[in-house]
């Protein structure tokens, strides 16, 4: 079908419209209520709830339609595949770290987290391995969506960067939140193959992986 040229520049520079700008608005809430430690499982109804919480008078239907675009499903419990839980016979990993984030040589201790970055072409997530000796991201994945194996990604990167450079990553502590990818059992399996230790903040809060969210902080601010 043609076009005129006056057509395709005046749409070129007409502004973005109402219903645009109210998007872009309501998914950066959605995102800031998505990042929260403690609302990560939350799904469109929950997230719905939050922002009506917060005095933003929305539509389910349009949370639902945003949340869609953003990638962004709640945990339903039993609907997930077995990769996405814990080993029954693990148990729950204790906190080794005990917010003390120091380490005297790298490979001995790495902390793991999932943020959001925003971008030209909109959201992203990345998840990231951090050590923290040397405070450098050893392993990192990004994606428009958040996938089961994202946060596996990443740690497969660090420890393969690391067996590549010759160095020995047995005995590492890696450390991290409760959420589900860090607990799937895909991850662990992982963690056991390369003789590392899986530690997990106890106390439900930002301060038990506070190296990752300081981390987090910085790289989603907006420019």
């Amino acid at each position: 079908m043609k076009i005129a040229p006056g057509t395709y520049y005046a749409h070129k520079k007409r502004p973005p419209s109402l219903r645009a700008r109210r998007d872009a608005y309501l998914k950066e809430e959605i995102m800031r209520i998505h990042a929260h430690q403690r609302m990560r499982v939350y799904g469109i109804r929950k997230i719905h709830r939050q922002l009506r919480r917060d005095g933003i008078d929305v539509a389910r239907c349009t949370i639902e339609r945003l949340c869609k675009e953003l990638g962004i499903r709640g945990t339903v419990r039993g609907r997930f595949p077995r990769t996405t839980r814990p080993a029954p016979e693990t148990g729950r990993p204790k906190d080794l770290v005990d917010r003390q984030f120091v380490a005297d040589a790298p490979n001995r201790l790495w902390v793991a987290d999932i943020t959001y970055v925003r971008t030209e072409a909109g959201w992203v997530y990345v998840a990231f391995v951090l050590d923290v000796f040397s405070r450098r991201i050893v392993g990192w994945q990004a994606s428009t969506r958040m996938y089961t194996d994202l946060a596996l990604d990443a740690l497969k990167m660090g420890l393969h960067a690391r067996s590549r450079a010759g160095q020995d990553v047995k005995g590492l502590v890696h450390h991290s939140d409760r959420g589900v990818q860090y607990r799937a059992l895909r991850y662990a399996t992982r963690l056991e193959e390369a003789e590392a230790v899986a530690s997990v903040g106890s106390r439900g809060d930002s301060y038990d992986n506070a190296m990752a969210e300081a981390l987090n902080s910085s790289s989603t601010r907006p420019n």
